[in-house]
């Protein structure tokens, strides 16, 4: 299937989710220009190198985790060439050792599903509950490229107003954490392929 490269929301929300719509009303409210690529659903790493050629945006992996007692709840940030330990994201925000959220906190904080993780799921954070961290060299690109909410679309977007006007419209801001990558630095979770 060849991926093509929209500008802007859908021309008719036939067949799409209302969370998706909601991403599109916000992020056109705010005057915020962006690209947008449907496709099939993309559940790893390796099923999106393709779409994130055509976005021409940083490839990212977004994890939802939590602190042991799951108290306290993270949206990670980081390339996707980079791997995530817990012990080094822990000790810099001052948390218990991290593990993967179960899917159902994922739902009832972000509205969304595995697969579909997505900086845009706080949206639908309105109480807090998720901070968002974001490794250094995030932040570093021109672009981003994530999920409207569902898996079955991708956004570029500029790295600008991502963490300018969308995370100030959303009422949230970001702790920047720095990840070596590099593979003995201490524990590590499995790493399950999503970036979205």
């Amino acid at each position: 299937m060849e991926l093509i490269l929209h500008k802007g929301r859908p021309q008719n929300a036939e067949g799409r989710l209302e969370k998706e719509m909601k991403v599109y009303d916000l992020l056109d409210s705010l005057g915020i220009e962006y690209g947008r690529i449907d496709h099939a659903p993309a559940m790893t790493m390796e099923a999106c190198l393709e779409i994130d050629k055509a976005l021409h945006a940083v490839i990212c992996k977004n994890l939802f985790l939590c602190n042991r007692q799951k108290t306290q709840f993270y949206l990670l940030m980081i390339p996707g060439d980079k791997t995530f330990h817990t012990k080094e994201i822990s000790s810099q925000i001052g948390s218990a050792r991290l593990s993967f959220a179960d899917a159902s906190f994922m739902e009832e904080f972000l509205n969304i599903t595995p697969g579909s993780v997505s900086v845009m799921g706080l949206i639908n954070d309105t109480q807090n509950r998720v901070r968002l961290l974001v490794d250094e060299d995030v932040p570093k690109g021109e672009y981003i490229g994530c999920h409207p909410c569902v898996n079955t679309s991708s956004l570029r977007l500029r790295t600008k107003d991502v963490f300018g006007a969308f995370l100030k419209a959303v009422h949230h801001d970001m702790t920047i954490v720095r990840l070596s990558g590099d593979a003995s630095s201490g524990s590590h979770l499995e790493q399950k392929d999503l970036r979205l």
